[in-house]
């Protein structure tokens, strides 16, 4: 795995509407409310594609109205925080969402931007340049995306799909001899083909600069790329209207490390180095826990601005406030396997991908139970708390 180990205080750039007069908070919260926080899934727990799970609304605004802490985390992504919460409060009709209650996939990104090997960065995936505007968003700096190079030099890519439109709406011009520091994967590609091409062409280059190859006999460790590559998910499939699931980044990062072995001769258990984000890995889950602190903190102050204190990317709280942090979810592979593994709650719902015949072969069993929806999931859990539901 990757190792980033700065420590640093950051705040976020995002561009908030003024939210503080929409969220029913109070100084003096009652312990038990204090102490106990939610992580609920988005897809299958609050929502169901652009259709609302109707017992969703209703769950929020019991938490809300009892001041109780949570916090959305989805491994989806390509988008700002912002618009992601704009898009759930939408589709549910309320109440209002903050972005600094969503943890995207690539949400810990946020973290790296004061970081100096993060300088010029090479960001993949996602609609059109949703990626670029994201990361710029974050705070970084120099960011270019694979259509940028193609652009610059269309030899890079002889099959790339981009149009003269996309060209001269999504792609800038750039210096190619100017090095990449990191390749960041925000979202699923949308052009294999020069994802593929671009991203091995970096991660065997001279340091990350373009049109160049490392020579392999002054590597002392294949395994190592010559720049540091982050996937902000592993989700090997994902189902949408059709009837068969469709291949997620996890694929592109299998294709990744299998030419990047093959072109380093790399044989098992050697493998590329790389970093995974998103559910069920620890990093992400930790970092969820601090965003959960800083939320709790926002409640009890009142004070809804823009400022987020984030975390040193890996570290885990060294004091929590927090007796139990439930997460909802509706996939035992990411939601109730991720919170188990790190010391979570899981609670399962069958408003999703799960279905109950499947319960006895799932990767992980909730520890709360299986309910069905996220309303009777919250209730239950505020009894077992004996806080009163008003």
């Amino acid at each position: 795995m990757l190792a980033i180990s700065r420590v640093q205080k950051q705040t976020s750039a995002l561009r908030l509407l003024q939210l503080s007069s929409r969220f029913h908070t109070s100084s003096s919260l009652h312990k038990a409310n204090r102490n106990i926080a939610f992580v609920f899934d988005i897809d299958g727990v609050l929502i169901r594609g652009k259709k609302p799970i109707p017992q969703a609304r209703s769950a929020l605004e019991l938490l809300n109205r009892e001041k109780i802490p949570f916090i959305l985390m989805t491994n989806g992504g390509g988008v700002l925080e912002a618009e992601k919460a704009k898009e759930v409060t939408h589709i549910n009709g309320g109440p209002d969402i903050s972005p600094l209650q969503v943890v995207q996939s690539h949400t810990p990104m946020k973290a790296l931007v004061q970081d100096p090997e993060f300088n010029r960065v090479l960001v993949v995936g996602g609609n059109g340049d949703n990626a670029r505007k994201v990361a710029q968003e974050y705070g970084f700096n120099d960011v270019i995306m694979p259509i940028d190079i193609v652009k610059a030099n269309r030899s890079v890519s002889p099959h790339a799909m981009f149009t003269k439109c996309d060209f001269d709406e999504y792609a800038i011009d750039i210096d190619l001899k100017t090095p990449i520091d990191a390749i960041l994967v925000f979202n699923d590609p949308r052009d294999m083909s020069t994802d593929v091409q671009v991203v091995q062409d970096l991660l065997n280059s001279n340091n990350g600069l373009i049109g160049t190859k490392r020579s392999l006999k002054s590597v002392e460790d294949r395994a190592k790329p010559s720049i540091p590559i982050i996937f902000s998910n592993n989700d090997y499939i994902y189902a949408n209207d059709f009837p068969l699931p469709r291949f997620g980044q996890g694929a592109f990062r299998i294709i990744t490390e299998t030419l990047y072995n093959t072109t380093n001769k790399l044989s098992s258990p050697n493998n590329l180095q790389s970093l995974i984000m998103g559910k069920p890995f620890k990093l992400q889950y930790d970092f969820a826990h601090h965003v959960l602190i800083d939320w709790r903190d926002k409640l009890i102050s009142k004070k809804f601005d823009a400022k987020q204190i984030l975390p040193l990317l890996g570290s885990v709280p060294s004091e929590s406030p927090f007796t139990d942090i439930y997460m909802v979810g509706d996939n035992p592979e990411s939601d109730i396997k991720g919170a188990n593994d790190n010391g979570w709650q899981s609670i399962l719902l069958r408003t999703g991908v799960f279905q109950d015949e499947d319960y006895d072969s799932i990767i992980a069993k909730p520890t709360v139970g299986v309910f069905d929806n996220v309303e009777v999931a919250v209730k239950h859990v505020l009894q077992k708390h004996d806080i009163p539901i008003h």
